[in-house]
């Protein structure tokens, strides 16, 4: 091979090398795209206690905590969040386990939106069987039965869940499947 030669397959490398070394800026642009997909907007639920029969439960935006809705909402037949099955839902975090629109349980049916278990602040005390949830029957409707029918304020009450007017609960799903459900609820006072 002569010096002709060999100096063009060279410069063809080096042409070649810088080639790649600029396509290689193509993964980084790419990286900053998938980057501010990344910061896409998430949301999640809060939970302010004021009473049993009247707190509120927001669907907020993380970061900025901007409301989207607020809804009335009630927690518990107690403020003792350590009375199983009375108190109402103690002040944490929680993992929003499952959203369902035709939830079957016992007691609970229709709109529920199952939480994580936890133990209350005294760190002993056990709360399972957590839910956002309303009283309604399987497919929504109102029933004739005390748990599948809401009468009034004191249908806030429960047994340590959140507890929500069904049109509110139904509305809050609507507007948390627009934002793609929410997998967090924070509970304060």
């Amino acid at each position: 091979m002569g010096k002709r030669n060999r100096f063009t397959a060279v410069a063809t490398a080096v042409v070649a090398v810088a080639g790649l070394a600029g396509t290689a800026s193509l993964p980084a642009h790419a990286a900053a795209e998938g980057t501010k997909a990344a910061a896409a907007k998430t949301y999640y639920l809060h939970f302010d206690k004021s009473t049993n029969t009247n707190s509120r439960l927001y669907l907020k935006q993380t970061g900025t905590n901007k409301v989207i809705a607020s809804f009335r909402a009630g927690s518990g037949v107690t403020t003792n969040e350590c009375t199983r099955n009375k108190g109402w839902l103690p002040t944490k975090s929680y993992t929003i386990k499952k959203w369902n629109t035709n939830y079957n349980g016992s007691l609970i049916k229709g709109y529920a939106f199952q939480l994580n278990d936890t133990k209350c602040k005294n760190g002993s005390t056990p709360r399972t069987e957590l839910f956002i949830h309303s009283e309604m029957t399987r497919n929504g409707g109102q029933g004739s039965t005390e748990p599948t029918r809401w009468d009034g304020v004191g249908d806030y009450k429960s047994a340590g869940c959140i507890k929500m007017h069904p049109k509110d609960i139904k509305e809050l799903y609507k507007r948390a499947k627009a934002v793609g459900f929410p997998k967090k609820l924070v509970v304060t006072n």
